[in-house]
């Protein structure tokens, strides 16, 4: 079964309709620029209500080290998603700690498959952000860089663009190990259309499940 997370998560109301409509994952941003930064505080408040089940992930671009293992241990989030530009060793500083990681690569110009065999991380995504914003554009991913990607990372997140309306083609052609919406959910920045989140679990638990290959 394709795994599934919802991301920029800033209220318990949103929450709880992700845990509700079955998703795997949440996502808290952790990234002040983002018009859906939460604060650490009020990440834990949140996370304290959720089910054990719920995989908790916070979503930094560029932070400090010390910084970034403070914030999460005031969030109490489970897994550090990394959207800048952390090089292997910050990866594996943060693993020799016991941090479980998603690295995000970006998947339009510049992509290098390359770059990404040098990171030994528990996860991996693709996503369709660039230097000045991210993620969170809305925009397409690349869908055959994460074909070539997902051929050499069995445990590959999908994410850039995908909806409820496109996210069962894009299970079916890629074949993720999981999917990642965030914009295509929302009302405004940082609000989520509880229809649209429903709309999205359900379509991803249609699609075809993945079969994982070999690396």
């Amino acid at each position: 079964m394709t795994l599934v997370k919802i991301c920029g998560i800033t209220n318990l109301a949103d929450a709880l309709c992700a845990v509700n409509a079955e998703a795997d994952m949440l996502g808290f941003n952790f990234c002040q620029r983002s018009p859906r930064y939460i604060e650490p505080k009020e990440a834990r408040l949140i996370i304290n209500q959720l089910p054990p089940s719920v995989i908790t992930v916070g979503v930094f671009v560029n932070e400090e080290l010390e910084a970034i293992e403070k914030i999460a241990s005031t969030s109490g989030v489970l897994v550090l998603q990394l959207h800048g530009d952390e090089s292997p060793e910050y990866c594996k500083t943060l693993n020799g700690k016991g941090h479980s990681l998603i690295k995000v690569f970006n998947t339009g110009e510049g992509f290098m498959l390359e770059r990404i065999l040098e990171y030994d991380t528990m996860l991996i995504m693709l996503d369709a952000g660039n230097a000045e914003t991210r993620g969170g554009t809305g925009q397409l991913s690349d869908w055959s860089n994460a074909q070539r990607t997902n051929k050499l990372f069995p445990t590959m997140l999908l994410a850039g663009g995908l909806s409820p309306e496109n996210v069962s083609a894009a299970i079916d052609e890629v074949e993720p190990f999981g999917v990642d919406a965030c914009s295509s959910l929302e009302q405004v920045p940082g609000k989520k259309d509880h229809a649209r989140v429903r709309d999205f679990v359900a379509a991803a638990r249609r699609a075809r499940p993945h079969e994982p290959h070999c690396r």
